[in-house]
């Protein structure tokens, strides 16, 4: 069967086909640790779990509007409103089955053939993938980290022309933890509205924030009229099987993401959207105490991995990965990842899957338990001092 051009403009996450190896791995009775895929390795919180419960027995089992039930857009609204400081009413809130659709569909309403669409890089794969499907030019705006993986705002103002539509920033992000200041957030707003550029605003992780605080590009003047947030319950409510994601932007843009979804998923899925209510609205205690653990976590696995000749790990800020220079230890990001999970057991990610400027990195995802990420600890000394 004869597959149309554009599929092979579509790429995909590498974590879960090293999730697949090491999965293979397991079967052949190796023990493996998973440090390789952005899952919280916690339950969904027990008054969550009886929300949407409930929801199934009480007939939440229909399809509802394509943007979502009400109730929650308005206590999504409620929720940015509060912790953004800025004032968004439920009408521009869209609701999707996870964060990606909020990606797809941006992309796919704003990006025409040749426009061009500026990513983070090292940043999550999906932007470019995306980006490259509807035929639009990917322009990486490069991490450094020397700038403690942050963008050089001036290298970014010298790659913007006049096919310039939209401008994709993470923060934290995914892989490097980095999260982008309230200055350079600023500059870039500055940007944007100097170009007439459209934003999304990736802020997933704003929860799993451990220096700092968090800023929102929206919270500038005239940047919520320019800007979409992409949000969701996935990681901070240990949701990802949930499937539960959200968008906010300018009203002009809800119809048509709507009937984005309309075309595609028809609607979210009701008692999911139930559960996500709860959440929002019941107790945070659970989510708190996890991020407390995410960062006892980071600190085990940033001082272990600068242990070890070889490796420099720059302390992330937030999300809950690690993306060590692995350089000095005359191995490629490829051969470091490969080798590290065939004779180690212990699966991560090489740079290169978040994009060329990941190259002599890897990725290590601390969503496991301290045991484990000491074990891991370990084998990777004993991996790396038995080259």
């Amino acid at each position: 069967m004869k597959l149309a051009r554009r599929m092979s403009r579509l790429g995909t996450e590498t974590a879960f086909e090293v999730l697949a190896k090491a999965r293979v791995l397991e079967a052949e009775g190796m023990h493996v640790i998973h440090l390789e895929i952005g899952e919280p390795d916690f339950e969904t919180p027990s008054n969550v779990i009886d929300a949407g419960s409930a929801a199934l027995n009480n007939g939440f089992t229909h399809y509802n509007p394509s943007p979502g039930f009400n109730d929650l857009r308005d206590g999504i609204a409620e929720e940015i409103s509060s912790t953004r400081g800025i004032s968004v009413t439920g009408d521009q809130v869209v609701v999707t089955p996870g964060g990606k659709p909020i990606m797809f569909f941006t992309i796919m309403a704003l990006v025409d053939q040749g426009d061009e669409v500026l990513y983070p890089n090292p940043g999550f794969p999906i932007y470019e993938s995306m980006i490259e499907f509807v035929g639009g030019v990917p322009v990486p705006m490069r991490l450094y980290e020397s700038r403690e993986f942050g963008i050089d705002v001036d290298e970014v103002a010298s790659q913007i022309t006049d096919r310039t539509t939209l401008m994709i920033i993470n923060s934290p992000n995914n892989p490097c933890g980095s999260i982008i200041t309230k200055e350079d957030l600023e500059k870039l707003a500055n940007l944007a509205k100097e170009h007439d550029i459209a934003v999304l605003s990736d802020e997933i992780y704003n929860r799993f924030l451990y220096d700092g605080d968090h800023y929102s590009i929206t919270s500038f003047p005239d940047m919520r009229d320019r800007s979409i947030i992409l949000d969701g319950f996935s990681k901070t409510y240990a949701m990802t099987g949930w499937r539960i994601g959200y968008g906010v932007m300018p009203h002009e843009l809800v119809e048509p993401i709507s009937r984005l979804v309309t075309n595609s998923v028809s609607c979210t899925a009701s008692f999911t959207q139930m559960a996500a209510l709860e959440a929002l609205s019941g107790s945070q205690d659970s989510s708190n105490q996890m991020v407390a653990e995410f960062k006892s976590r980071r600190d085990i696995i940033v001082e272990g991995l600068n242990a070890i000749p070889g490796i420099n790990c720059a302390m992330p800020q937030g999300a809950f990965y690690v993306f060590p220079n692995i350089e000095g230890t005359g191995m490629s990001s490829l051969q470091f990842a490969d080798n590290l999970l065939n004779d180690s057991g212990v699966a991560c990610l090489a740079g290169e899957s978040f994009g060329k400027y990941g190259k002599g990195y890897v990725r290590f995802s601390f969503a496991n338990s301290p045991e484990n990420i000491e074990e891991a600890l370990d084998r990777i000394k004993n991996f790396v001092g038995s080259r």
